[in-house]
């Protein structure tokens, strides 16, 4: 017998909402450079974007029977996040499964295994980001781990823990830092803001950016 809780403890949603409106490259940056999944998974659609608490979930690959488990257990707002062992000839998940996840309110889902019916996937708008596109069947046959730690994309996704992805990728955050790399956030926002308006008023990249004493001690001259 395998026995699973899907009982853990989510985030905040105003510390998710605050989240979502800073951008995963910002996030990434901001928490150091930490917590971005592999540039394979991308999103069916550049428009499309999630932030939310994960939900993951282990499928042995070309088998989606956890994967429906999942779906079934998932909370609204909860991110579906597929551990599939970077699995690319497999459409594991189609327009069928995403209304699923409509009709409950989830966010998203994240995999690192193939999805299909990518059109109707952006018709209907669900977020969707994946290690591939692939129109290969599944089976159903194979149990395991659910709403326990997972790795995806070089990184390791606990329960809670806060994903955030959009056109430049995937970011996760761990749950216990999310006020603080909140914070970081608009800090770096706000830098930024400073850097473009001195960009304006006609100051160069080297001047803002400190840069003349790096390039002279790196011995570059330029004429």
């Amino acid at each position: 017998m395998i026995r699973v809780n899907t009982a853990f403890t989510r985030p905040d949603p105003d510390l998710v909402k605050q989240l979502g409106g800073y951008s995963a490259a910002t996030i990434h940056e901001a928490q150091g450079r930490l917590g971005a999944l592999d540039s394979t998974i991308k999103p069916v659609d550049p428009a499309m974007s999630l932030c939310g608490p994960a939900f993951p979930v282990v499928c042995a690959p070309r088998d989606n029977i956890m994967l429906q488990v999942a779906i079934a257990h998932a909370r609204p707002g909860d991110v579906i996040t597929v551990s599939a062992g970077e699995y690319a000839e497999a459409g594991s998940f189609g327009d069928v499964l995403a209304n699923a996840c409509v009709a409950k309110g989830l966010g998203g889902l994240v995999t690192d295994t193939g999805v299909r019916d990518t059109r109707e996937l952006r018709e209907l708008g669900f977020p969707v980001f994946s290690y591939s596109v692939c129109m290969k069947g599944t089976v159903k046959e194979t149990v395991g781990p659910m709403a326990e730690p997972v790795l995806i994309g070089g990184e390791i996704i606990r329960p809670g823990d806060v994903v955030r992805a959009d056109a430049d990728g995937v970011v996760v955050v761990r749950h216990e830092d999310l006020a603080d790399v909140i914070a970081k956030c608009q800090a770096r926002v706000e830098a930024e803001d400073a850097f473009i308006a001195a960009y304006r008023s006609g100051k160069s990249v080297i001047e803002v950016c400190g840069l003349e004493p790096v390039l002279k001690a790196k011995g570059l001259v330029i004429d």
